[in-house]
């Protein structure tokens, strides 16, 4: 494609992480054609499919992975969350046997989930302009044109914005709220690992998560620590040693010692959400609501956002198409953005009501209906 020639499709979707590219192979597999399809993104496929972040993929998300062919990749399945307040009575346990299924998610790198969405759109023949970035947008009555930083311009009947990036580097949305936490994310190695057990332990700086991540070794786990901003630049300061140390003060002894650590990586926390659209632009995933990392909920209310806009834009790229995304992904966004903050907020912290949050949690777990509802919502969302 020469740099003054037009491309013209009838979806351009910017951003080709997991939620962008599930789009379109998801538009694909209901029938658009791939050559009506434009995917742009920042980076290149081998920048995309190296990255070692690790994310959490519920039951539901697997299932429409499956939908587009994405699915099997390499992943270590979830069959058990457990989930305590530090230095309070109570937890709770989910158990995948409770729900009839295999496993209630899975842990997956992010490179991987990048690489087999990015063959489905391949073999579906999208079009992949890549590395580029969206300079402009210039909608009209009937399309949207894009100009390319690298001089070339997509016309598109509609363009979906799916390019989230983190809280902090974001424009500030609608319903914007700094948690005061910053986390840190590694892969560690334990002493005793509890195979394919999750845990979300919450303590008073926020939540810490150890989802189990198969690295040859069975003792690996996906750490999403969280804590104050300030401590969290002493702690990047620690070396391997002490910070195992500090870690196991904050966990706990549920799975040994922590004997050994990736290098560490730090990103600030804030919930920053709104339902943008208009006539011919709609943003998804990240780009729409980013979310506490707590309960693992942001890819997977992404997916859904890319299921249901694929089923619409399919029938037709139009106003009312971005119309009927709207109203349909409504409940279910509010009901998850709701969960995510309450919990990031009330279990977090300290105060005369840590005691009953505990209590909560031990209430939780004897109330089977209640414990099956929570975790239906945690792999399937609203529907």
């Amino acid at each position: 494609m020469a740099d003054d020639e037009i491309l013209d499709v009838d979806v351009a979707v910017c951003g080709a992480g997991p939620v962008g590219l599930a789009l379109a192979a998801f538009l694909a597999q209901r029938g658009v054609a791939g050559s009506r399809i434009a995917l742009v993104d920042g980076k290149s496929l081998g920048q995309a499919i190296t990255d070692p972040r690790s994310i959490a993929l519920s039951w539901g998300s697997v299932q429409l992975l499956e939908e587009v062919r994405a699915w099997p990749l390499p992943a270590t399945p979830i069959h058990e969350i457990h989930v305590s307040r530090r230095g309070q009575l109570g937890r709770s346990l989910m158990d995948r046997s409770e729900h009839a299924l295999p496993a209630l998610g899975y842990v997956a790198r992010y490179g991987d989930v990048v690489d087999a969405l990015a063959r489905a759109c391949d073999q579906a023949g999208v079009r992949t302009l890549r590395p580029a970035r969206v300079s402009s947008f210039d909608e009209g009555a009937d399309s949207v044109r894009l100009l390319l930083d690298d001089g070339r311009h997509v016309d598109a009947r509609v363009a979906v914005q799916a390019e989230g990036g983190v809280f902090g580097q974001q424009e500030g949305k609608a319903r914007q709220r700094d948690y005061g936490q910053t986390a840190i994310i590694a892969r560690v190695s334990v002493s005793e690992p509890v195979p394919h057990r999750a845990f979300e332990r919450f303590t008073d700086e926020g939540p810490l998560a150890l989802l189990p991540q198969d690295g040859g070794d069975g003792h690996g786990y996906a750490l999403v620590w969280c804590m104050r901003p300030e401590r969290a630049l002493d702690v990047q300061l620690l070396d391997d040693a002490d910070f195992l140390a500090q870690l196991g003060d904050a966990f706990g002894t549920r799975v040994g010692r922590f004997t050994a650590s990736s290098p560490r990586v730090a990103f600030p926390l804030g919930l920053n959400a709104e339902a943008r659209a208009t006539g011919r632009t709609v943003a998804i995933g990240n780009a729409a609501q980013t979310l506490h990392p707590v309960a693992g909920q942001g890819l997977n209310l992404g997916l859904r956002d890319a299921a249901v806009l694929a089923r619409q834009l399919a029938r037709g790229a139009t106003p009312a198409a971005i119309e009927a995304f709207m109203t349909a992904r409504a409940q279910d966004r509010r009901l998850t953005i709701a969960l995510t903050d309450t919990m990031a907020r009330i279990f977090a912290g300290r105060g005369p009501l840590q005691p009953l949050l505990g209590m909560s949690l031990a209430a939780l777990d004897a109330v089977k209906p209640a414990r099956l509802l929570l975790a239906e919502l945690m792999m399937f969302g609203r529907r």
